[in-house]
């Protein structure tokens, strides 16, 4: 990383890197109001709408003894007067002693963490990557899987747009799982990642279609929105957004232990009539985001975590 201690790419981060975190989230399920971070004030700047993420993030702050400053709307900032980036930053690190930040543009993450004087956290930078979000799904699939070794997970939709599912390829290259990509030829994944696969040793298929037969040898099921603010072109998200939808019935034969997941929000993609099936976990692993972003402020705040003394 060029700043050791921001947390902007899941590619920066070594196998005991990602195992420590999920160690730090278990502790913090466990004692979520740990108050540690009296004395210490987070920014949440927030260029681009979010809702599970921001609060989660405010929450773990909250729940740990900091303050949290910042906006969720950048059309009340500076920035609509034309403020630059870089400006914008260097005046929030006066005031915060980290900085948290979603953003429309792709790298704006890495160049935030590259000017700026306390850690930066990304919480989204356009269709790049979503770390905290990779934590919190890893977190939810080893807690329900018991490991992140050996598994069969089936990536489902938006696979083009996806940041989530791009940050959870670049993690998942240290453990040793398959991976079923089901996607119109629109929103495939895109080659750069299917490369990444080949050269880091991940398994994959691809396929258009979210048949019986790959539902039900998945363990893993992770469903994706269509993204409409990724669309230039409306016509074509109109004839993509439907394609893929999970109903109750079609988890009739799937294996005991599949989780269903999904980043949220979700439109038609799920059916409400699975979620009181027992193998629905997205509500559970947007709970998880609480613990896993806790445990990613602590890290790159350097907090002692008391699970370290045990």
């Amino acid at each position: 990383m060029d700043k050791p201690n921001s947390f902007v790419s899941i590619s920066d981060m070594t196998k005991e890197d990602i195992l420590n975190l999920l160690a730090d989230a278990d502790y913090f399920e466990s004692n979520p109001n740990s108050r540690i971070l009296q004395g210490k004030v987070a920014a949440t700047l927030f260029f681009e709408p979010s809702t599970r993420t921001r609060l989660s993030f405010e929450t773990a702050v909250n729940r740990l003894g900091g303050r949290v400053i910042g906006f969720s709307d950048a059309s009340t900032t500076s920035s609509s007067k034309g403020e630059s980036l870089k400006d914008t930053i260097m005046m929030v690190s006066n005031y915060a002693d980290i900085i948290i930040m979603r953003h429309y543009l792709e790298g704006a993450a890495q160049y935030a963490s590259e000017i700026s004087p306390v850690p930066i956290v990304n919480a989204g930078d356009g269709a790049n990557q979503h770390p905290s979000q990779t934590m919190l799904d890893l977190y939810s699939i080893y807690k329900t899987q018991g490991t992140l070794d050996g598994l069969t997970i089936t990536l489902v939709g938006d696979l083009k747009y996806g940041r989530t599912v791009h940050s959870m390829l670049q993690a998942m290259k240290h453990f040793n799982s398959k991976f079923v990509f089901v996607a119109c030829k629109e929103l495939a994944m895109p080659v750069e990642y299917k490369e990444f696969c080949d050269a880091n040793g991940i398994e994959y298929v691809e396929t258009t279609e979210f048949s019986p037969d790959v539902i039900n040898n998945s363990d893993i099921i992770y469903m994706t929105r269509v993204q409409r603010e990724r669309f230039s072109d409306l016509e074509e998200y109109e004839r993509v957004k439907d394609l893929y939808a999970l109903h109750n019935s079609m988890l009739d034969n799937s294996k005991p232990n599949l989780k269903i997941l999904h980043p949220l929000p979700r439109v038609n993609e799920i059916a409400y009539d699975v979620d009181n099936n027992t193998k629905a976990y997205y509500f559970q692993q947007a709970k998880n985001g609480l613990y896993a972003r806790q445990a990613i402020i602590c890290n790159v705040l350097g907090v002692e975590i008391p699970r370290k003394n045990s």
